[in-house]
């Protein structure tokens, strides 16, 4: 891979066992642009892959997807479209439908995007998989690291680099890189029960509901937006 990385005071990193070579299970462009430059910035060969069935309604998925498409075109890093199964993950959901935010229906659904990903990780050569999804400060990141390191150990060979993204400006870099990019904004977590959560929790502040495709970092700053 070959690309300009923007320029920003980090410390070189090293993926477990010195490796590499690694898998990014990516969520949204805006979680990923951070991990994405820096570990380009690290001569860190790695492959984007998207599997992120939980997203509702498949307008938004296709949103954050094409965002994260866009993205990894620009820096020139290979990306792995993963299916959009949802009838699975609304399966494995069933009786979670009022679980709250970071709760159980949270695990199943960091189980079931990382047991995919480790599943291709451990196919294609891949030792080491990690994931932009502990970056967003919205996230439990002791809950995504178990999860993570329980998919990678069902495979000799493969591990889960359960690196703190967040920290050394990381959350800072993030939220520049997206403004800089003016990438989509999302404004709830991603499947149809936050969506649900979130817009009630609008209704009590007397707010408008989500607008679905419609807030986008550094526009809506310019347009006087909120």
């Amino acid at each position: 891979m070959t690309t300009t990385v923007q320029t920003y005071d980090r410390k070189p990193l090293t993926p477990p066992g010195g490796h590499k070579k690694v898998l990014l299970h990516s969520c949204c462009a805006p979680c990923s642009g951070e991990v994405m430059e820096a570990m380009l910035a690290s001569g860190i060969d790695y492959t984007i892959f998207f599997y992120n069935p939980n997203i509702h309604p498949e307008r938004e998925y296709l949103l954050r997807k094409d965002e994260n498409v866009r993205f990894a075109e620009q820096h020139g890093v290979p990306f792995v479209d993963a299916d959009y199964d949802k009838d699975n993950w609304f399966a494995r959901a069933k009786g979670m439908e009022w679980e709250p935010e970071r709760g159980i229906r949270c695990t199943m659904c960091f189980d079931m995007r990382f047991e995919r990903t480790a599943l291709h990780a451990h196919e294609h050569g891949f030792p080491v998989m990690t994931s932009s999804l502990g970056i967003s400060r919205w996230k439990n990141m002791a809950q995504i690291n178990d999860c993570g390191q329980r998919a990678a150990g069902r495979y000799d060979g493969l591990s889960y680099w359960d690196f703190n993204w967040r920290k050394g400006g990381g959350a800072a870099r993030m939220i520049e890189i997206s403004k800089r990019e003016e990438f989509y904004q999302q404004e709830y977590c991603g499947c149809v029960y936050s969506l649900r959560d979130t817009n009630q929790h609008r209704r009590s502040q007397g707010r408008e509901p989500i607008e679905l495709g419609t807030k986008f970092y550094g526009r809506d700053e310019e347009q006087g937006g909120g």
